[in-house]
Formats: structure tokens, sequence, C-alpha cells
């Protein structure tokens, strides 16, 4: 459906800005009056990664008035795969301003707006309200819930991205003309049941696909112009070259937007709520938990020990703890590999962080291997605390 434009035009458009637009000004349906409504636009993008990346240089190119970023993290060597934004001499650097560099290169009559800072529950609200429109580029639950839950309850429109290996989805979410995040996802999935891209990896070119596709419908919302994807989720398989678009509602029954809504303000803890790792795993990992120092004395010691590294075979073939022997966890959980594990032997499970060690953990206990522990902070703590020398991912 049509909906009307999100800003007012602004009052004109300077020699230079008509100079630089000029392939947007001679659209129909963009034309002046759309450019002085993209230069009156006040944007934010949540985040300056993979999907950040396209859609701030994107919205800076098309003469977005005020971009603003939020992002506390710093740019990383792993980055820049994918993370377009940034380059070599910018590792180290806060994201924020890293990104707000690459855009005054592109754009300088863009006006960049730094929130050099955690997205939380005492922000949230604040920071949103200084602009029109959201653009989500966040790669976690916990924050799409609390991005989604501060722009229902502001009333602000945002536009959503998701990508994972060769997979990428995108909607609009406006619970004023359609469905809220919560119609579509109304609760999290279970621990450890979805990767994350640092887990998981992603083809880096399909953070362009989606980001485009996100800047596309953000310029359609300001502007007014075209059918925007409320109402509508877009789900692009990059193997098969192939878009399909699937009718989304908005659920009545939404704690959220519904016709009663229970949830009428921000949620305590949006991590608790989407929960890193299940309860079983929280449980299995007290007092059977070691760290990367403790299980290299135990090496060095010659403890008769079997460790295991639950990861997938492409990251075991980037980096692995000398003596660990490969079982995915899938393996571990579903009961397959359990006859593999010695039952003389002290069983001692790591990933890469220590999340998906939690929950083999938790599968081991319940099949009887009560002495079994993990390692917390996975493969990269063996390698910041004992060997530095080995890449990390």
């Amino acid at each position: 459906m049509s909906l009307p434009p999100l800003v007012e035009p602004a009052a004109e458009l300077t020699v230079d800005e008509i100079r630089r637009y000029s392939r947007h000004l001679i659209i129909p349906d963009v034309g002046v009056t759309g450019q002085k409504r993209l230069k009156n636009a006040r944007v934010l993008c949540v985040g300056a990664g993979g999907l950040g990346s396209p859609a701030l240089l994107y919205l800076a190119a098309a003469g977005v008035g005020t971009l603003g970023i939020i992002d506390f993290d710093t740019v990383d060597e792993s980055n820049l795969q994918r993370q377009i934004i940034h380059g070599v001499s910018d590792i180290g650097r806060s994201k924020a301003e890293s990104a707000a560099a690459s855009i005054r290169e592109i754009n300088p009559l863009v006006n960049v707006e730094i929130h050099n800072t955690a997205l939380d529950r005492e922000n949230v609200r604040e920071i949103f309200a200084q602009y029109d429109l959201i653009v989500d580029g966040t790669d976690n639950f916990a924050t799409r819930y609390m991005v989604n839950d501060a722009a229902v309850l502001l009333g602000k429109p945002y536009v959503w991205g998701s990508i994972y290996r060769f997979d990428g989805q995108a909607s609009v979410f406006w619970a004023e003309h359609g469905p809220c995040y919560r119609c579509l996802y109304p609760e999290p999935p279970p621990p450890g049941m979805v990767p994350s891209c640092a887990e998981g990896g992603v083809l880096g070119v399909l953070c362009a696909s989606i980001g485009s596709i996100q800047v596309n419908e953000a310029i359609k919302l300001l502007t007014g112009i075209g059918e925007p994807l409320v109402g509508r989720l877009m789900v692009y398989d990059a193997l098969e070259m192939e878009y399909r678009k699937i009718k989304v509602r908005k659920d009545p029954n939404c704690v959220l937007c519904g016709e009663n809504p229970t949830v009428t303000d921000l949620l305590e803890d949006y991590e608790d709520f989407c929960g890193a790792v299940s309860e079983e795993a929280q449980e299995a990992t007290l007092d059977s938990t070691i760290t990367a120092l403790e299980l290299k004395e135990w090496q060095d010691a010659g403890k008769d020990i079997f460790l295991v590294d639950v990861r997938e075979p492409a990251e075991y073939e980037i980096v692995r703890i000398p003596g660990a022997t490969l079982i995915p966890k899938g393996d571990i959980i579903s009961g397959e590999a359990l006859a593999k594990l010695p039952q003389d032997k002290q069983i001692v499970l790591h990933c890469k962080s220590g999340v998906r060690s939690a929950e083999a953990l938790a599968a081991l206990k319940a099949a009887g291997f009560r002495d079994a522990v993990h390692v917390q902070g996975g493969v990269l703590s063996w390698i910041k605390q004992i060997d530095p020398s080995l890449p990390a991912y």
C-alpha cells in the first residue's frame, strides 16, 4: 500500500545540491520535491557493521540531510570482509567515527550525528525521538526486540534487515500502518537454535544486497513513492538468486501492538528475554566450567581428559586447540555422537566463545556424563591467554 511522505520538503536545494542529485531530480516520481524531502530527513542507522555499512553509504549518497550512527564497537580486521564503510587504516578505531569519516568523503553536504555508545533501555527512547526513521542493522535478537519495542512505543517506522550465510530478509515495520516485528516473531528462538554471523558466517556481498534494499525502502518512506514493504517480508536466497515476498499480517493478539497490549513499556532486560543460553545450559555450567589457563595446566600435567571441539568443520580448519577432537554440537545434542565419547576419561568441551559448548554440556550431563566440563570463552580465550600467534576469527 502507498503511504504519505514521512517528512516535509526542505525550503530549497542549493546549486551544489542540484548538480549532485541531478539523476534523482530527473526521475518524475522523485523530482525536486522528493529530493527536498530527503534533505529534510533525519535517519538513524543502528549499527555500522555489515548492514549498516552499505546502508549508510547509500543514504549519504542519496542526500539524506541528517544521518545518525549508533555503534559502540571498534573496527576489527575480520569486519573488513563485509563492512565496506571501514578500511585497513580504521582497525582499532570507533566504528561510528570511521563510518562518519567515510560518509563525509562521499557527501560533505550530509550532517552526521555520532552516538558512540551502546543502545540500551536507558537511552533508546531519547535517541530514537530525534529521528524520523530508523534503519535497523543489528545482529542480535535482544537489540532487535528493543529496537522494535521502542519504535512502536514512539510511533516510529523502521526498516529491518537480517543476514546469515547466503540468506537475507528485509521488511518495514510500522505499527500505525501494519505489523511490528513481534507480529512476525512473537518470541525469540530458543538459545543456540540460530547461530550468529560470528558463529555461522555470512557471505560478505549479502550485506550489500540487503543493505541496499533497506535504503530503497527508506527512500520510499521518506518521499512517499512506491509501495513500501509494510506487511510484507522479503526473503532472499543468494545461492538460488531468488527473491520471495511473504505477506505478514498485523496480529490482533500481539502483546505490543495488538488490540489489548500487555507490553506497554520497554522490558527491564532484553538479554534475559532472549536468553544467550538456555536455563539447562546455565545450570549445567555451574561448577563445571574451567578457564583456558586451567585447560593448559591439565594438559601440561598429563591429566587424562578427552577434549572435544563442538564447532563446525569449517571453523575447525581455521584454528584449533591442540589435542581437540571435532564433534559438532548438533551430533551431541541429537545423541548421535554419544557412543564416540569415552566413559573412562573426563570430557572437556569447547567452542568458539563458550555458548555452544554450554549447550552441549547440558546434553552430556543429561546423558550421564556427570563430570564433564566446558571451557569458558572457548578457543578465543585460548588464543588470548595461551597462544596469541593463532588466528582469531
